[in-house]
């Protein structure tokens, strides 16, 4: 078979939305009742109909793909303005555009909102591409197709932004779903998830499908979608058992990856590799992200095991996708990656597994006879991201309640009758160090850490400036402090 390569300027880039978000101190506080079984495990399963969380009404609340962000429409103020909001669980903030912007349709206008209320603060964040600028409000939200109720929420109203809204989106704001931790300004701004638990009392769980598994990025069809379970996890959703990895610490949802595999080779690398400087799951991400170390070595694995090897590297750094004659798929070149987690017992781990659909991805056609692919997989230079390219594949509970992250095969990812994706399991452990995951220092205490040596470095500074300007009768010009031989010049930048 011939494979021509393109290449080409990306018009799709990845949501790679690792962000801040803040916390809110509920004004209401509503108890509603909520009826639901247990699959013995303590995890919450579909419930009474009549009840707080209906869970079939939440299938398919979800639209988009992993190149555009999964999103869910949300009615934000009173009366209610419909806006649809990308669904993150790598961010914690609840942000909105409150401006007109090129790329979006229409935003929230909080002067039509007769319940919003500023409280003077501002916020910006950064994520790793794009940013934003707004002010802090709160004001009254619902979920059309969510829990039953209408909760108090902290919203940043997003006043300007770079390269956030992307042409050929379709959503006006963030809904970022992690942990107070990464909250901006700070984490006394509570995010979205934590309020709506609070205020009406479901579980501290929610569950997410994507059912773009397999489709362009680009593509003009319509959207595939997917669905986000608030309060437990639909058994529709997802066949066979929910395999459990402890969520390692409560800021993105960060996991322990024990190893990789490519077809069945084993990456052999030292699993600290894959943790560094984390490994978390992240809707807000579009591609399966790796250790620079590690993206060599799984590219390495695979041009070995590809029955294809002349690729140029263009092909791996994303700068050029490959084409086949229409018709022609590419699959059958590839391997299947592998990811093995740390399960629950930790002296086991089980094994998520996807196939070459889901990281050779299809891309509009460039001439109209030529079917063009892409690489799913990118390097990183913090830590390891399982986004959309893998999420994809599972059906994925977020156990807040008991701090552990659950999957299992989706329904959805399914192509020709083939499942995409595979889990296997429970292995030994014992082959990989009691914490892969340790030593790692999380970004909160890396501030500390920064503006503890900024605060001795001003004290060296102080020192330096009393012995220049206090008398020192018996120092002569060879023992001056001057400015080549002090240190404060290379530590202070």
């Amino acid at each position: 078979s011939s494979v021509n390569l393109v290449e080409i300027t990306p018009t799709v880039r990845p949501l790679c939305l690792q962000n801040k978000s803040y916390n809110l101190s509920s004004a209401v506080n509503l108890t509603r009742q909520v009826a639901l079984t247990s699959d013995g495990n303590g995890l919450s399963l579909a419930s009474d109909p009549t009840g707080t969380v209906n869970f079939l009404d939440m299938v398919n609340n979800l639209q988009g793909d992993s190149g555009r962000g999964y999103y869910i429409e949300m009615s934000i103020g009173t009366p209610g303005q419909k806006l649809n909001i990308l669904v993150d669980t790598g961010s914690s903030n609840f942000a909105v555009a409150a401006a007109p912007h090129p790329f979006i349709t229409h935003y929230f206008n909080t002067e039509l909102s007769s319940t919003y209320q500023s409280d003077g603060r501002t916020v910006a964040v950064r994520y790793t591409q794009g940013n934003w600028e707004g002010e802090l409000g709160i004001d009254r939200v619902s979920i059309p197709k969510g829990p039953n109720g209408t909760i108090i929420i902290n919203i940043a109203a997003i006043l300007s932004s770079d390269s956030f809204f992307l042409p050929g989106v379709n959503w006006q704001g963030i809904l970022g779903l992690a942990y107070p931790m990464l909250a901006r300004p700070d984490k006394s701004v509570e995010p979205f998830f934590n309020s709506l638990v609070q205020q009406l009392g479901i579980p501290d769980i929610f569950s997410l499908q994507m059912c773009g598994a397999g489709l362009s990025a680009s593509s003009t069809v319509d959207p595939v979608g997917g669905s986000l379970i608030m309060g437990g996890a639909e058994p529709t959703l997802y066949r066979g058992s929910v395999w459990y990895t402890p969520i390692v610490e409560e800021w993105y949802y960060q996991v322990e990856v024990l190893k990789l595999e490519v077809g069945d080779q084993n990456l052999d690398l030292d699993c600290r590799e894959y943790n560094m400087d984390k490994a978390i799951v992240d809707s807000g991400t579009t591609l399966l992200r790796l250790p620079v170390n590690v993206f060599n070595a799984v590219v390495e694995a695979i041009t070995r095991s590809s029955l294809i090897q002349d690729f140029s590297s263009g092909f791996w750094d994303g700068t050029k996708v490959a084409c086949w004659m229409k018709g022609e798929t590419p699959w059958r070149f590839f391997p299947k990656l592998s990811i093995y987690l740390r399960a629950t017992n930790t002296s086991q781990s089980f094994r998520i597994t996807i196939l070459p659909q889901m990281y050779i991805q299809p891309i509009t056609d460039v001439d109209g006879t030529l079917d063009c692919f892409r690489f799913g997989v990118s390097s990183s230079a913090n830590g390891l991201v399982i986004g959309a390219t893998v999420m994809e594949g599972f059906y994925v509970v977020f156990d807040r309640a008991q701090r552990r992250l659950g999957f299992a095969l989706s329904s959805c990812a399914v192509s020709g009758g083939v499942a995409l994706s595979e889990i296997a399991g429970p292995f030994s452990a014992a082959d990989v160090a009691a914490n892969c995951s340790g030593g790692m220092l999380k970004e909160p205490l890396l501030w500390v850490i920064s503006y503890a040596l900024m605060a001795v470095c001003a004290l060296v500074l102080i020192i330096l400036l009393l012995l220049l300007v206090l008398p020192c009768r018996r120092r002569d010009r060879s023992g001056e402090i001057t400015d080549e031989s002090s240190l404060v010049r290379h530590r202070i930048k």
